[in-house]
């Protein structure tokens, strides 16, 4: 893990420039533009009535925050941080964007992390509150330290105004199931916090390399399903059964084969050393997932699985995976415009407190 000593040589220059560029270092909130989206914003409508979309998937990167692990900010405009993708939200119709940042930071040490979150949150606070029409912010926290993610969450939250937070689906490959981050669920449910979850691969399936991007296409969905069956099997949802969980990707392979979860502990009593305070498929109606399954039939499947309550949209911006996420819940199959409302806009609203 990086020290101290090493986060501050490696961070002045790339901190001065960010500070040149308008940002702030936990003091004073950077003067960002006020940048308006395109002149022909897209009006959604449902049944003759606008809708207010919010997109609770969409990526973005702080600039000069990774540099101070020695890292370096991502050559893609498009993910960092500013407005201009207000243009992509308007053709879009998207209304507000939920940003959350992919961790880059767990093999952090203690004191540096707290330097790194600290900074990361106080930045994107600062961005959506001057944009605060448009944007949201999901809180970053040190996972690898339990206590301290606590801590950096109820900040995020209270602090600074941040919508709830967000986690890879695993830490240095330690489950989130964990009882070591117990410390973090139990804040997540006191604070009533969402947590969107969102997969790192699975690096270690060696199978997955060579053509056809498996390494995403299947790794990340895989890695979602890992970690929701093992919040599943081994009791981090009974133990905090009030948890506000939200799963990228429709919660990856779960929902589409989560009755075979009911059946393996039946089936093999003897390789189950607990069991769940339900059946496995009942706690999907607890957890949320987005809307980024790609096909109607895909999202009806969802929404008869985990219920319509549970389904927020997703766009995975500004990965290029779909441009019509919008149209994709307007067009799904047996949905009532009731759904349609909730899906694009309502549940999310609702779940993490976003003006209407």
């Amino acid at each position: 893990m990086l020290n101290r000593r090493q986060f501050f040589t490696r961070t002045a220059l790339p901190l001065t420039g960010a500070l040149i560029a308008g940002g702030s270092v936990g003091g004073r909130a950077p003067a960002f533009a006020q940048v308006g989206g395109s002149s022909k914003r897209r009006q959604v409508m449902v049944a003759g009535r606008r809708v207010k979309t919010v997109d609770v998937h969409s990526h973005c990167v702080v600039p000069g925050v990774m540099e101070m692990i020695g890292q370096k900010t991502p050559a893609n405009a498009a993910l960092v941080m500013s407005t201009d993708r207000l243009q992509q939200m308007d053709e879009q119709g998207i209304d507000v964007e939920v940003l959350s940042i992919n961790p880059f930071w767990y093999a952090v040490e203690r004191e540096l992390a707290r330097a790194v979150i600290k900074t990361q949150n106080e930045q994107l606070s600062a961005f959506c509150a001057a944009h605060a029409d448009r944007f949201a912010g999901l809180a970053t926290v040190a996972l690898q330290h339990p206590d301290l993610a606590a801590e950096q969450l109820e900040d995020g939250i209270k602090r600074l105004g941040l919508r709830g937070g967000s986690l890879g689906a695993s830490v240095n490959s330690e489950e989130l199931a964990s009882a070591r981050f117990d410390p973090f669920w139990a804040k997540a449910e006191a604070l009533g916090a969402p947590i969107f979850i969102h997969p790192q691969g699975a690096p270690e399936l060696r199978r997955l390399q060579g053509n056809g991007l498996l390494t995403n296409v299947i790794g990340n969905p895989l890695d979602t399903t890992i970690a929701l069956s093992h919040l599943i099997f081994e009791g981090t949802l009974d133990r905090f059964p009030r948890l506000k969980i939200c799963a990228a990707h429709g919660g990856g392979y779960l929902p589409s084969y989560a009755d075979r979860s009911d059946h393996g502990c039946l089936t093999f009593p003897e390789q189950c050393s607990k069991t769940p305070g339900k059946r496995p498929t009942e706690y999907l109606k607890q957890l949320y997932f987005d809307s980024l399954v790609f096909s109607g039939e895909a999202l009806r499947h969802l929404v008869a699985v985990c219920g319509v309550s549970q389904i927020v949209l997703g766009t995975d911006y500004p990965y290029p995976w779909t441009s019509t996420a919008v149209d994709h819940v307007l067009g799904a199959p047996g949905l009532s415009d009731a759904d349609r409302v909730a899906i694009l806009g309502g549940n999310a609203i609702s779940l993490l407190n976003i003006p209407s």
